[in-house]
Formats: C-alpha cells, structure tokens, sequence
C-alpha cells in the first residue's frame, strides 16, 4: 500500500513517515502543496494524509483540484483546525476523514485502514441512489427529478450517507463526522436532525430510503435491493 502524506511541519511528517512505513505501507511525503500536486499527478496512491495548512497551495486547494479532476484516492484530512465548520467544509468538498491535531498514532492507522477497507467511489460529482440524485458540486439533492430543499447541514448528512450507501453508519461516526462530537452522550442531535432530514427525504415519497437500524445507526439504501 503506497500512501502520501502531505505535511509541511518536518518532525510530524518524519514521525508518519516511520509509523506508517513500520506498520508495512510505502510512504512518500510532500512538504507543501505544489510538491504535493506534482505527487499525486505523477504517482498512485492508495491513501492521501492531508495537512490543510500548507505553503503553496493549501489542503483546501488540493481537496477541491483533486475531486473535480476525478482523482478520487481516498483522502484524510489531519489538521490542528477543530471547528464544525471546517469539518463540514472538509466532507462537502469530498474528503474521506478528518482527524484533529494532537491525535494518537493508533487512531490514525485504525482510520486509514478502514477507509482502505472502504469499496471505492466511482462518481466524483454526482451519487445515485434509486430516484435520489446527489449534484455534490452544486449542493444540490432530487428524487424522482423533484428538487429537495434542504439545509446546508442536512445536505452534509445526506451526502455523508450517499456517500457510504448501504453500509449502516453509526451515529458516533456520524456524530464525529458532521459535528466533531466525541462523546457518545451528544449523538441524540444526530436522530433529531436524522428525523428531519427523513421529512424531506422520505415521508412525501412511497419509496423510503433511509433506513434506521436499532441500537446501531442509520443507513441509506435502494430497498429494491436489499
């Protein structure tokens, strides 16, 4: 498995380099963005470790390039910017994973491998499932070509469930992923906004796709195909 971690900071990216490479992947490292863009157009990666803060071109400016080229390697954004905003920022603009600086080793391998334990996505601009249409570039949702007007946040909700259709997320990761909460005790925002998000998804439609499933999570699937 060949990664590229993108880290200005020289001692950080020196201590992946050596985790990374002891735990059996071949690592190359990029200390700033346009190294980075030359890296990633030259080479192939199974995995991007990206500092958003970076000389040249910044981890924003990569994300975005990345995804509306179609470069569609799995990436993880690692940074020491901690808020809600940045984290939404980050899945909108179509990173895999966001992990906060200071963070333990251990959790960042445990990351990295179950996103390469991930099936890859195909579309970079646009998620199907059933008549729901996904226009992640343009923040825009349908099903069955009728507009669905939702928020900005229950856009970020929907897009992290395409995303990941038909495989049950649980509301910690959800919870992590959308509103950087930690604490299993904060998840109830998660099935109060979930109900909402599901007024506009489902209850006008014959057809439902979000699907809860007890003492786990949540998941959005075509039900033709279960």
């Amino acid at each position: 498995m060949k990664l590229l971690i993108v880290e200005d900071e020289a001692k950080t990216a020196s201590f992946l380099k050596r985790g990374f490479g002891e735990a059996g992947f071949v690592v190359h490292v990029a200390s700033d963005g346009f190294e980075a863009k030359r890296q990633i157009e030259a080479g192939s990666f199974e995995l991007i470790v990206l500092d958003i803060l970076l000389p040249g071109m910044d981890g924003w400016e990569i994300l975005t390039w990345a995804r509306k080229s179609g470069i569609q390697t799995p990436i993880l954004l690692l940074t020491a910017r901690d808020s809600v905003a940045d984290r939404v920022r980050g899945l909108e603009l179509g990173a895999d994973d966001y992990l906060v600086k200071p963070f333990a080793f251990s959790e960042l391998l445990a990351r990295v491998r179950t996103i390469l334990r991930r099936p890859p996505v195909r579309e970079a601009a646009r998620i199907r499932v059933a008549d729901l249409e996904l226009d992640l570039a343009g923040h825009r949702a349908s099903r069955g070509g009728q507009s669905l007007d939702l928020t900005a946040r229950e856009f970020t909700l929907l897009s992290l469930l395409g995303r990941r259709a038909g495989e049950v997320l649980t509301r910690t990761l959800i919870a992590e992923s959308v509103w950087g909460m930690n604490s299993e005790g904060d998840t109830n925002v998660v099935d109060v906004n979930l109900r909402r998000l599901r007024t506009k998804l489902d209850d006008p439609f014959p057809r439902k796709l979000l699907r809860t499933v007890r003492g786990v999570g949540y998941v959005l699937e075509d039900p033709d195909r279960q």
